[in-house]
Protein backbone atom coordinates (compact mmCIF):
# COMPACT_ATOMS: atom_id res chain seq x y z
CA UNK A 1 0.00 0.00 0.00
CA UNK A 2 1.21 3.46 -0.92
CA UNK A 3 -0.38 6.74 0.12
CA UNK A 4 -0.31 9.53 -2.45
CA UNK A 5 -1.41 12.86 -1.02
CA UNK A 6 -2.23 15.98 -2.96
CA UNK A 7 -1.93 19.22 -1.05
CA UNK A 8 -4.40 22.06 -1.38
CA UNK A 9 -7.06 24.06 0.40
CA UNK A 10 -10.65 22.76 0.62
CA UNK A 11 -13.56 24.66 -0.85
CA UNK A 12 -14.70 25.75 -4.32
CA UNK A 13 -13.20 29.23 -3.92
CA UNK A 14 -9.70 27.63 -3.95
CA UNK A 15 -10.32 25.03 -6.65
CA UNK A 16 -8.26 26.60 -9.45
CA UNK A 17 -5.59 28.28 -7.32
CA UNK A 18 -1.96 27.45 -8.07
CA UNK A 19 -1.68 26.29 -4.43
CA UNK A 20 -4.22 23.52 -5.22
CA UNK A 21 -2.31 21.86 -8.03
CA UNK A 22 -1.58 18.93 -5.69
CA UNK A 23 -5.33 18.29 -5.37
CA UNK A 24 -5.62 18.53 -9.15
CA UNK A 25 -2.85 15.96 -9.66
CA UNK A 26 -4.44 13.29 -7.46
CA UNK A 27 -7.83 13.97 -9.07
CA UNK A 28 -6.26 13.38 -12.50
CA UNK A 29 -4.68 10.12 -11.28
CA UNK A 30 -8.01 8.98 -9.79
CA UNK A 31 -9.85 9.71 -13.04
CA UNK A 32 -7.34 8.05 -15.39
CA UNK A 33 -6.83 4.95 -13.24
CA UNK A 34 -10.52 4.43 -12.36
CA UNK A 35 -10.19 4.81 -8.60
CA UNK A 36 -13.14 4.04 -6.34
CA UNK A 37 -15.59 6.51 -4.85
CA UNK A 38 -14.53 9.37 -2.61
CA UNK A 39 -14.74 8.67 1.13
CA UNK A 40 -14.26 11.00 4.11
CA UNK A 41 -11.32 9.72 6.16
CA UNK A 42 -8.27 11.07 8.00
CA UNK A 43 -9.62 14.65 8.09
CA UNK A 44 -9.76 14.59 4.31
CA UNK A 45 -11.04 12.77 1.25
CA UNK A 46 -9.68 9.43 0.09
CA UNK A 47 -10.02 7.18 -2.93
CA UNK A 48 -8.65 3.66 -3.24
CA UNK A 49 -7.40 2.06 -6.41
CA UNK A 50 -4.49 0.57 -8.25
CA UNK A 51 -1.73 2.11 -10.30
CA UNK A 52 -0.25 -0.76 -12.24
CA UNK A 53 0.20 -3.64 -9.80
CA UNK A 54 0.29 -1.36 -6.75
CA UNK A 55 -2.50 -0.54 -4.32
CA UNK A 56 -2.67 3.22 -3.77
CA UNK A 57 -4.72 5.36 -1.42
CA UNK A 58 -5.17 8.90 -2.72
CA UNK A 59 -5.63 11.49 -0.01
CA UNK A 60 -6.64 15.16 -0.15
CA UNK A 61 -6.41 16.70 3.34
CA UNK A 62 -9.37 18.93 4.24
CA UNK A 63 -7.36 20.59 7.02
CA UNK A 64 -6.20 23.58 4.96
CA UNK A 65 -2.61 23.67 3.79
CA UNK A 66 -0.99 24.67 7.09
CA UNK A 67 -2.24 21.54 8.90
CA UNK A 68 -1.78 18.96 6.11
CA UNK A 69 0.59 16.89 8.21
CA UNK A 70 -2.20 15.96 10.64
CA UNK A 71 -4.19 14.23 7.92
CA UNK A 72 -1.17 12.52 6.34
CA UNK A 73 0.18 11.22 9.65
CA UNK A 74 -3.27 9.86 10.60
CA UNK A 75 -3.43 7.87 7.37
CA UNK A 76 0.08 6.45 7.79
CA UNK A 77 -0.66 5.46 11.41
CA UNK A 78 -3.92 3.76 10.43
CA UNK A 79 -2.20 1.61 7.78
CA UNK A 80 0.94 1.14 9.95
CA UNK A 81 3.13 2.59 7.20
CA UNK A 82 6.43 4.44 7.41
CA UNK A 83 7.00 7.82 5.70
CA UNK A 84 8.72 6.07 2.76
CA UNK A 85 5.25 4.82 1.71
CA UNK A 86 4.09 8.44 1.26
CA UNK A 87 4.24 10.54 -1.90
CA UNK A 88 3.14 14.19 -1.66
CA UNK A 89 2.11 16.20 -4.74
CA UNK A 90 2.35 19.97 -4.31
CA UNK A 91 3.02 23.34 -5.94
CA UNK A 92 6.62 24.50 -6.19
CA UNK A 93 7.46 28.21 -6.64
CA UNK A 94 11.09 27.54 -7.52
CA UNK A 95 10.27 25.40 -10.56
CA UNK A 96 9.31 26.83 -13.93
CA UNK A 97 5.58 26.58 -14.63
CA UNK A 98 4.43 23.04 -15.44
CA UNK A 99 7.82 21.40 -14.83
CA UNK A 100 7.72 18.26 -12.66
CA UNK A 101 10.48 17.09 -10.33
CA UNK A 102 10.63 14.26 -7.80
CA UNK A 103 12.87 13.93 -4.78
CA UNK A 104 12.95 12.25 -1.40
CA UNK A 105 13.66 14.38 1.65
CA UNK A 106 14.79 17.98 1.84
CA UNK A 107 13.46 21.10 3.45
CA UNK A 108 10.10 22.83 3.15
CA UNK A 109 11.36 25.80 1.04
CA UNK A 110 8.69 27.99 2.59
CA UNK A 111 5.80 25.65 1.69
CA UNK A 112 3.48 25.46 4.70
CA UNK A 113 1.94 22.13 3.71
CA UNK A 114 5.37 20.52 3.45
CA UNK A 115 6.47 22.21 6.68
CA UNK A 116 3.45 20.69 8.47
CA UNK A 117 4.13 17.26 6.97
CA UNK A 118 7.79 17.38 8.03
CA UNK A 119 6.75 18.39 11.57
CA UNK A 120 4.45 15.34 11.81
CA UNK A 121 6.46 12.73 9.90
CA UNK A 122 10.04 13.88 9.40
CA UNK A 123 11.50 14.71 6.00
CA UNK A 124 11.97 11.25 4.49
CA UNK A 125 8.97 11.07 2.18
CA UNK A 126 8.81 11.40 -1.60
CA UNK A 127 7.76 14.73 -3.04
CA UNK A 128 6.38 15.35 -6.53
CA UNK A 129 7.00 19.05 -7.06
CA UNK A 130 4.70 20.66 -9.64
CA UNK A 131 6.12 23.92 -10.95
CA UNK A 132 4.05 27.07 -10.70
CA UNK A 133 6.90 29.54 -11.29
CA UNK A 134 7.92 32.49 -9.15
CA UNK A 135 6.26 35.91 -9.65
CA UNK A 136 9.66 37.62 -9.49
CA UNK A 137 9.46 39.39 -6.14
CA UNK A 138 8.78 37.99 -2.67
CA UNK A 139 6.06 40.60 -2.05
CA UNK A 140 4.00 39.07 -4.86
CA UNK A 141 4.34 35.42 -3.76
CA UNK A 142 1.14 35.16 -1.70
CA UNK A 143 -1.04 36.63 -4.44
CA UNK A 144 0.63 34.40 -7.03
CA UNK A 145 0.25 31.19 -5.04
CA UNK A 146 -3.32 31.95 -3.96
CA UNK A 147 -4.26 33.21 -7.41
CA UNK A 148 -5.95 31.19 -10.10
CA UNK A 149 -4.30 29.91 -13.24
CA UNK A 150 -4.70 32.30 -16.16
CA UNK A 151 -6.80 31.23 -19.15
CA UNK A 152 -3.65 31.02 -21.29
CA UNK A 153 -2.18 28.53 -18.78
CA UNK A 154 -5.08 26.07 -18.71
CA UNK A 155 -3.92 23.98 -21.69
CA UNK A 156 -0.42 23.66 -20.20
CA UNK A 157 -1.88 22.79 -16.80
CA UNK A 158 -4.13 20.15 -18.35
CA UNK A 159 -1.19 18.68 -20.29
CA UNK A 160 0.98 18.50 -17.13
CA UNK A 161 -1.76 16.86 -15.06
CA UNK A 162 -2.47 14.40 -17.87
CA UNK A 163 1.22 13.52 -18.16
CA UNK A 164 1.55 13.00 -14.39
CA UNK A 165 -1.49 10.70 -14.38
CA UNK A 166 -0.40 8.79 -17.50
CA UNK A 167 3.11 8.13 -16.17
CA UNK A 168 2.06 7.44 -12.57
CA UNK A 169 2.91 3.76 -12.99
CA UNK A 170 6.59 4.63 -12.86
CA UNK A 171 6.06 6.40 -9.53
CA UNK A 172 4.21 3.37 -8.18
CA UNK A 173 7.13 1.18 -9.28
CA UNK A 174 9.59 3.50 -7.51
CA UNK A 175 11.28 4.60 -10.75
CA UNK A 176 11.29 8.36 -10.12
CA UNK A 177 13.81 9.10 -12.88
CA UNK A 178 11.77 7.29 -15.54
CA UNK A 179 8.64 9.09 -14.29
CA UNK A 180 10.30 12.51 -14.63
CA UNK A 181 11.77 11.68 -18.04
CA UNK A 182 8.51 10.35 -19.47
CA UNK A 183 6.49 13.28 -18.12
CA UNK A 184 9.04 15.68 -19.67
CA UNK A 185 8.81 13.84 -23.02
CA UNK A 186 5.02 14.12 -23.01
CA UNK A 187 5.29 17.85 -22.34
CA UNK A 188 7.78 18.63 -25.11
CA UNK A 189 6.29 20.85 -27.79
CA UNK A 190 5.41 18.95 -30.95
CA UNK A 191 7.95 19.40 -33.71
CA UNK A 192 6.81 19.97 -37.27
Amino acid sequence: MQIWAGLGNPGPQYAMHRHNVGFMAVDAIAALHDFGPVRKQFAGWTQEGRVGAHKVLLLKPATFMNESGQSLSAALRFYKLEPDALTVFYDELDLAPFKVRVRVGGGAAGHNGIRSTVQHLGADFRRVRLGIGHPGHKDRVTGHVLGGFAKVEIDSLTDMLGAVAAEAGWLADGDDVRFMNDVALRLQPARD
